[in-house]
């Protein structure tokens, strides 16, 4: 009997996610476990785990002395040690494709709903005002305006097609992709630095790694065109917070369209909770009633193969 520990209870556990177990002797069992002490008391004798925003620390994976895979649901591997998951001999495997189109979507929605006004026309019909030149001075059309990408993944390749269509210029940055990617989606190269001043709208779409931690610091926002617009649909720590509060309430950076941060939910002294042009969503980019679906069974399907001793949909390691 194998013993499979589902280790976040946020996702919910239907049966097309079950029905991957078809034929193995699977005792399942649904805890949520936020800390390495409850992590190990759940799962020190699985022989499988599905994770989500769980410590999957070195000492966590020592204790699980059986475990053959921890199956993540979703893209990042932040919270997961991908070397020490090695080391103990422990497969990892995450779902890279389940929800690209979403968080491309979601990037694009806020990107547009920032520069159309969108929030401050809405809260003005509301209270009574009727302007739609006093409201929207300054607007700018698409063609007009670069939008710069941090990383040329999936994500980022979907929504250069997608900003390309309504008319932005695209350029990007992504050391670890080949010239060839670039030519082949019609987007301009560029150096970093050189992204931050020459952007208008600058996008992330980069994982959460110690090189990419406060991406944009206090330093890179300063270096960034005036009124320019910031989107963040990765990883909240990849933003000095603070400091792009300050940016936001100065006027340097005129807008923000930020799904992900540093500590989920906030806390009320939260500085961005405060800051003018910002709109928010709970870490919601990647969701769609079909995205939902996808990568739960997906990451189910990758437990099952390992325990049939065959290879994970999407391995890791």
């Amino acid at each position: 009997m194998f013993k499979v520990v589902k280790t976040d209870g946020m996702l919910l556990t239907e049966a097309e996610q079950l029905a991957q177990f078809g034929g193995l002797p699977v005792n399942f069992i649904e805890a949520t476990c936020l800390t390495e002490e409850a992590l190990i008391e759940a799962c020190a004798d699985a022989d499988a785990v599905l994770a989500l925003r769980e410590p999957f620390t070195a000492r966590v994976m020592q204790a699980m002395t059986r475990c053959k895979i921890i199956s993540r649901f979703g893209v990042g591997l932040d919270t997961i040690d991908v070397p020490a998951a090695t080391a103990a001999g422990i497969r990892v495997a995450n779902v890279p494709d389940s929800n690209f189109d979403e968080v491309s979507t979601h990037a694009l929605a806020m990107l547009l709903a920032l520069l159309r006004r969108l929030p401050q026309y809405n809260d003005a019909v509301r209270d009574g005002h009727w302007d739609a030149l006093g409201g929207g001075q300054g607007i700018r059309r698409p063609s007009h305006m670069t939008l710069g990408l941090v990383g040329f993944g999936r994500i980022g390749r979907d929504l250069a097609r997608k900003a390309a269509a309504v008319g932005f210029q695209v350029c990007a940055f992504d050391p670890h992709m080949p010239a060839s990617v670039f030519e082949e989606a019609g987007v301009k190269q560029l150096p970093f630095e050189a992204l931050l001043t020459t952007c208008d709208v600058l996008s992330l779409h980069v994982p959460l790694i110690e090189s990419t931690a406060n991406l944009l610091d206090a330093e890179a926002l300063q270096k960034m065109r005036k009124g320019s617009y910031i989107i963040n649909v990765s990883r909240g720590g990849l933003i000095d917070e603070p400091a792009l509060a300050a940016a936001l309430a100065c006027g340097h950076i005129a807008g923000a369209g930020i799904d992900t941060l540093a500590s989920e939910p906030p806390k009320a002294d939260n500085p961005l909770l405060l800051s003018p042009n910002l709109l928010l969503s709970p870490h919601a980019a990647h969701y769609s009633q079909q995205s939902y679906a996808e990568v739960r069974t997906k990451a189910f399907a990758s437990v099952a193969a390992v325990l049939r001793g065959e290879e994970p949909l999407y391995p890791v390691n």
